[in-house]
């Protein structure tokens, strides 16, 4: 018997030839674990005193064919797997299933329980805009000069198929002055709120997060309700005609000026095609959302330790999920990525991506994985989907300014959003 060094050192040896010289000119090196490495010709002195010997050693066909029968028993026991479980632990397929019943019971897609909500109204005077805005101040004209070169490109349309058949439309003017955005604030108040009480409830059926303290739970979901929605909000969305269908209620981006390149500057509308163009699984998207959920660097975060080990046992069962659950090379959605996450191999076989646009969060750099040779291509979908969270990051932290100097100005929150988003009645 031998060690596998010696074993592969004596390979090496006898298939070169060489012919070796003790550098210390005595033949008698004693030859340990530590100093097999001082003196080569000592050390396969050693191995041949031990018994080993050149007719032994097999050839390199031999060895390809032995590896070729380890491989296909591999294959064999893998493939004598329940379907679903390959590559998948048992507690991962626990962590599964947990997250499906969770969002089975908080999300309905098609928003029947969403009622009693307010409806946009078009403004034909001025008595539905705000009183400071007819009469603004300098401070406050600035303030409305920067939110409607933000808002002026967006026009959303909202359609509502009635009980009885009837079909309700909302469509802004074609010349607005941006104002018109006060028109919806009240619906998009409603809508944001429901979406958030099933977030809520959401995390609240996951028992990693139930073991969290209090405190830690706030201040996660206070971080991660924007992002949880965007993701749901992205199962209903429909690529090919632009629409979010949430049940009888639909909402569409109107064409600006420079037609449908310039709406992709939004970043939340290029966000939800990019997302929707790796034609995801529901278990990969309710990962997602455990990812997004348990950021340790949320602000107010004190269990960041625990968090972060919970954030990366989500992402390793994301990254199995997809790697056994899709066998063939994934290229989704690669043109749509653009100039987003470029990759390049570093020693060891490790992959990452070396530049997203607008990184908001450092933390994401932790989720870097050995992928071995045959599952690079499969690694492209984990990693482009790490990317779109981290894209989804930045967004949020734009959404929530965007939402902080609009209530400035015309106080629209209700009271669960001026709680998650630390919003005053000014």
């Amino acid at each position: 018997m031998t060690c596998e060094g010696c074993k592969g050192f004596f390979r090496r040896a006898m298939k070169r030839n060489a012919r070796l010289r003790c550098p210390f000119r005595k033949g008698t090196c004693e030859i340990t674990q530590k100093t097999r490495r001082q003196c080569q010709a000592c050390r396969l002195r050693k191995c041949l005193e031990s018994g080993m010997k050149k007719e032994m050693i097999m050839s390199d066909a031999a060895v390809e064919q032995r590896r070729a029968l380890i491989r296909r028993k591999k294959e064999e026991q893998i493939g004598m797997q329940p379907p679903g479980a390959k590559g998948l632990t048992e507690e991962q397929q626990t962590m599964i299933r947990e997250l499906m019943d969770a969002q089975m019971k908080t999300f309905d897609t098609t928003f029947s329980h969403f009622k009693n909500f307010r409806l946009p109204e078009v403004l034909s005077t001025g008595h539905e805009i705000p009183e400071s805005l007819q009469t603004p101040s300098r401070e406050e004209a600035t303030k409305w000069s920067q939110i409607r070169d933000e808002l002026c490109s967006l026009k959303v349309s909202v359609q509502l198929r009635g009980e009885d058949g009837s079909i309700w439309n909302y469509r802004p003017p074609a010349e607005g002055t941006g104002k018109e955005i006060f028109s919806l604030l009240p619906h998009m108040a409603d809508m944001s709120t429901y979406m958030f009480k099933g977030i809520i409830n959401f995390a609240k059926v996951i028992s990693h997060f139930r073991d969290l303290p209090i405190e830690d739970q706030i201040s996660l979901l206070k971080g991660a309700a924007f992002e949880l929605c965007q993701l749901r909000f992205n199962t209903v969305f429909n690529a090919e005609t632009g629409t979010w269908e949430c049940g009888r209620l639909s909402y569409c981006l109107e064409d600006p000026a420079g037609g449908f390149q310039q709406l992709l500057l939004e970043p939340v509308l290029k966000f939800h095609y990019m997302l929707k163009k790796l034609h995801l699984h529901k278990e990969e998207y309710v990962l997602m959302q455990a990812i997004s959920l348990f950021s340790p660097d949320r602000p107010g975060v004190v269990q960041r330790s625990m968090v972060d080990q919970l954030q990366e046992r989500f992402a390793i069962a994301l990254k199995d999920y997809i790697e056994c659950h899709r066998p063939q090379p994934s290229h989704r959605g690669l043109e749509a990525q653009g100039d987003g996450p470029r990759f390049h191999s570093l020693t060891g076989g490790i992959w990452r991506w070396t530049q997203v646009d607008q990184v908001c969060s450092p933390h994401f750099g932790m989720l870097l994985y050995h992928l071995p040779e045959k599952d690079r291509q499969k690694g492209f979908l984990f990693l482009k989907v790490i990317a779109m969270l981290t894209e989804l990051r930045s967004i949020n932290a734009q959404h929530t300014q965007r939402l902080l100097r609009i209530h400035d100005i015309h106080p629209f929150a209700t009271p669960l959003m001026q709680e998650l988003f630390s919003l005053s009645d000014g």
